[in-house]
């Protein structure tokens, strides 16, 4: 499984095996908004990994509603279908997993720009591990 953090700048990536057992991030992409170079990274971390399942984070507002960001993220979603028709293209609420992010890195003790430059993908990491700790919901 691969989890991705949509940003409008820079989008974070983690992997799962096939067991769902390990969750590891992986180096964040800057793309500042190109989907096209977007897709393109995303195509190679597919093509280097075993992935099956392709799991974007959604960025809902507190009530579980739209917001102009989830509106694009769903643009991008129809995209990766469209891309990649053979595998299974899921959507999750990415509310909150930024800040959770930060937090564990600042526990793993990382701070500053540390913390920036790796929240990206340890937010997609935390959104796979939240959708598989739920029982990978529809």
């Amino acid at each position: 499984m691969l989890a991705i953090d949509p940003g409008s700048k820079k989008s974070g990536f983690a992997f799962a095996d096939r067991l769902r057992i390990a969750v590891h991030p992986l180096e964040p992409v800057r793309t500042n908004g190109d989907d096209a170079a977007l897709l393109a990274h995303i195509a190679a971390l597919v093509e280097e990994r075993d992935v099956s399942t392709l799991l974007v984070g959604v960025p809902l507002d507190p009530e579980g509603g739209e917001t102009r960001r989830s509106g694009e993220v769903r643009v991008l979603v129809a995209r990766l279908r469209e891309r990649f028709p053979h595998l299974d293209v899921r959507t999750y609420d990415e509310h909150l997993t930024t800040k959770e992010a930060e937090s564990r890195l600042r526990e793993a003790g990382y701070s500053g720009p540390e913390i920036q430059a790796r929240k990206d993908s340890w937010a997609a990491m935390v959104l796979l591990e939240d959708w598989l700790e739920s029982g990978e919901p529809e």
